[in-house]
């Protein structure tokens, strides 16, 4: 009974020297996330920036002194709006790190963006280790139910 769901809008920007993204690959497993944890509507953008970007949002907005793989801001939850950063060259070094492809990581970090944005928290070892294993179900779950 379950349509396609044409609320969950997910919009895909490069602001990276990272050429090209897998944008429709981001936008599904951002729409997969939502739709699995009952978000209904939703309006996203995910952001592929450079390092340098992402530490000028972690000093501006985080207070953090240092570039991260990923930030996501909230901007109102209901509908369910926010942007999720990327940061292509963090990806590339954790996807050479990992063992794993960059289109690979990229997803990763855009299943783990929507899932703060649906609600979830790794500030705690618990959080962390949940929201590591539903990102690998989201990633992977395109060809399965499960």
């Amino acid at each position: 009974m379950s349509s396609r769901n044409n609320k969950i809008q997910v919009q895909v920007f490069n602001d990276s020297n990272q050429k090209p993204v897998p944008r429709t690959k981001i936008q599904e497993v951002v729409r997969r996330v939502f739709a699995s944890e009952g978000i209904k509507e939703a309006e996203v953008n995910v952001i592929i920036v450079t390092d340098e970007r992402i530490h000028e949002l972690n000093i501006e907005f985080l207070k953090h002194d240092y570039p991260t793989d990923v930030i996501t801001f909230p901007i109102s939850e209901d509908p369910l709006e926010g942007e999720v950063y990327i940061s292509a060259d963090t990806a590339r070094n954790q996807a050479v790190e990992y063992g794993v492809t960059l289109t690979e990581e990229i997803l990763r970090l855009a299943a783990h963006g929507a899932l703060h944005l649906a609600g979830y928290d790794d500030s705690t070892p618990e959080g962390k280790k949940q929201m590591s294993i539903l990102e690998t179900k989201y990633m992977h779950a395109g060809n399965s139910q499960g």
